[in-house]
């Protein structure tokens, strides 16, 4: 079986598939796509994945070119039952809220304070951008009161794998960045526990991921 994921360990997105195809037991082929030397603008990625995004499985000619859908297809098809996805229709509602939150709220709140400065050279952070961040980090919080997972069930699913890889990124790109938010704090603790190679699949790429953030930090804060 062959399993092609076009990835960037850098990036929250690739490590959630990568942290999910573990806990399916689904080996894939790996394959680098270095985003800074433009390898997800060459011809030939472009004519797998024209939005030039990453990650991208490819699975024997069926492909998938958003994270979270591609969590969600190797639970269906690999998994061997169906916890980190459930099929009950409002456990499985309350996964795909928290999936959407991730992707335009979450993360795209911090993206979107953040990557301006980091990736794109502009010389100001928004401060009504921080204020929409702030807002979400508060949101989930709420969201996690009395809960040990952010979709309420009572087991892991791909919403807190795919969320862990955001808030990983968030928190070692920007130093204290949830200690105003305790249920985030314990959540995140406790993910980490439930996930198989944790530290090689997700921690070690959001170290870098932050590193560079700072460094880029650093550099504003000094003109």
């Amino acid at each position: 079986m062959s399993i092609d994921l076009y990835y960037t360990p850098l990036g929250a997105p690739s490590r959630a598939v990568m942290m999910t195809a573990k806990m399916v037991g689904v080996k894939l082929n790996l394959k680098t796509v270095d985003l800074m030397a433009g390898e997800h603008l060459k011809p030939e990625f472009l004519k797998l994945n024209p939005q030039h995004t990453v990650p991208v499985l490819d699975d024997r000619g069926f492909v998938l070119t958003e994270s979270r859908a591609i969590c969600a297809y190797l639970v269906q098809k690999y998994g061997s039952h169906d916890g980190l996805y459930p099929k009950l229709p409002k456990l499985r509602a309350a996964v795909d809220e928290r999936l959407y939150f991730d992707l335009s709220v979450f993360y795209h709140t911090f993206a979107n304070y953040y990557y301006p400065v980091v990736f794109r050279g502009e010389s100001q952070l928004s401060a009504e951008k921080e204020e929409e961040m702030k807002n979400a980090h508060k949101l989930l919080d709420f969201f996690l009161e009395n809960k040990d997972y952010v979709a309420g069930g009572e087991a892991l699913t791909i919403a807190d794998i795919s969320m862990l890889a955001s808030a990983t990124s968030m928190e070692a790109a920007v130093d204290n960045l949830f200690d105003e938010y305790p249920n985030i704090k314990r959540w995140i603790q406790l993910c980490k526990t439930k996930i198989d190679n944790y530290v090689d699949l997700n921690q070690i790429g959001a170290d870098i991921f932050g590193q560079l953030c700072k460094c880029q930090l650093v550099k504003l804060n000094q003109n």
